[in-house]
């Protein structure tokens, strides 16, 4: 296992903190056991979804968190009937609690959520604040210019 020092690059750089910090993330989350499996596609241009396989969770043994691009989907499986005897032959279902971190860019926003078939569905949209949108600059005549500096 590779591990990386970042604080040189946190002692001679002013707002990267956050860069060194996605990175540690990356590297940590790299190490995961991989369960639940999950996908993450993009629907369009500013959308996207991801899919997490939860088959046997109910949706109120779920939780999705938002916080600071940082996405925790959490599932705790709640303790069976003790009084009811199973005996199993084979058990291959997962029936452990789990959680998954995504990390989101900035601007990421969670739309909505729905359990359907065993899938936790996610969706997501990229919404830039109006002062980040591109925006068209009207350019005046010159002389319209200077006849508002006269008048000033």
């Amino acid at each position: 296992m590779r591990t990386y020092d970042f604080t040189p690059l946190m002692r001679t750089a002013v707002g990267f903190d956050r860069l060194a910090r996605q990175i540690e993330t990356a590297a940590r989350s790299g190490q995961e056991n991989g369960w639940p499996p999950y996908n993450i596609e993009s629907t369009g241009e500013d959308t996207y979804r991801i899919e997490v396989a939860v088959a046997g969770f109910a949706p109120e043994e779920l939780d999705i968190e938002a916080k600071e691009n940082l996405l925790i989907v959490t599932g705790k499986k709640t303790p069976q009937d003790e009084t009811v005897q199973r005996t199993f032959l084979h058990r291959g279902l997962a029936e452990r609690d789990f959680e998954r971190r995504f990390q989101l860019a900035d601007y990421v926003v969670v739309k909505n959520a729905a359990l359907n078939h065993g899938l936790l569905s996610i969706e997501l949209k990229r919404e830039l604040p109006e002062a980040l949108k591109p925006r068209r600059i009207e350019i005046a005549d010159g002389s319209t210019l200077i006849e508002n500096k006269k008048a000033a």
